[in-house]
């Protein structure tokens, strides 16, 4: 199955997670890296962004408030909002609001993670409407929103089972049921206060 971008909240041996990962048909030629902000998106050709303005972003940044995790441009305002101690949940319904689902060929969702505590929170824009949750965290279990298929929320929950950042990021590209979803290009966790990155094709 083909879900597009991942973001994925849980935890797991008692320590907190959230995975983000890029699937992609159109521009599979993309890297996580570590920026002074955080862990940045970047195509590996550079002009692959005149192509598409949205494929170069922060991806995982962390506030003294709580830990963020988006598919785009969001997650600056929504880190800066969470900075100034507005709750998750409004930060993520705000800011998902205000700028709304990308304006590509495929109104591609914006969507959205935020760890603070032993609560997560899931948000997600599309072209028909807002979606913000927040739910306590449950160990071994983690919750994903997608842009593509699994774009709205539901019962599912994944199990997941990792002792470290390096084995969260390796788990979100090819762990439990990440497996099952299609066309891995790169990815990024946070766990137990560590950040890693999985770039398999480089």
């Amino acid at each position: 199955m083909y879900v597009g971008r991942i973001v994925a909240i849980g935890k797991s041996n008692g320590n907190a997670f959230g995975g983000y990962r890029v699937s992609s048909r159109s521009f599979p030629n993309r890297i996580t890296k570590e920026v002074p902000e955080g862990i940045s998106v970047y195509p590996i050709d550079p002009k692959d962004m005149e192509k598409n303005p949205y494929i170069a972003y922060n991806c995982l940044r962390i506030s003294k408030n709580g830990v963020v995790v988006t598919n785009g441009s969001h997650t600056d305002p929504i880190f800066e909002k969470l900075e100034k101690g507005i709750s998750p949940k409004e930060a993520l319904k705000t800011v998902l609001e205000e700028m709304g689902y990308e304006k590509d060929h495929l109104n591609t969702p914006r969507i959205a993670g935020i760890i603070t505590g032993n609560k997560g929170y899931l948000g997600i824009v599309r072209d028909d409407g807002c979606d913000v949750e927040g739910f306590d965290l449950e160990d071994g279990k983690c919750r994903i929103i997608t842009t593509y298929e699994l774009n709205k929320f539901n019962a599912d929950i994944a199990n997941i089972d990792v002792k470290t950042a390096d084995e969260a990021a390796e788990f979100v590209i090819n762990g439990g049921f990440f497996a099952e979803l299609e066309l891995p290009v790169c990815a990024t966790a946070y766990y137990g206060g560590k950040v890693a990155i999985k770039n398999p094709h480089i």
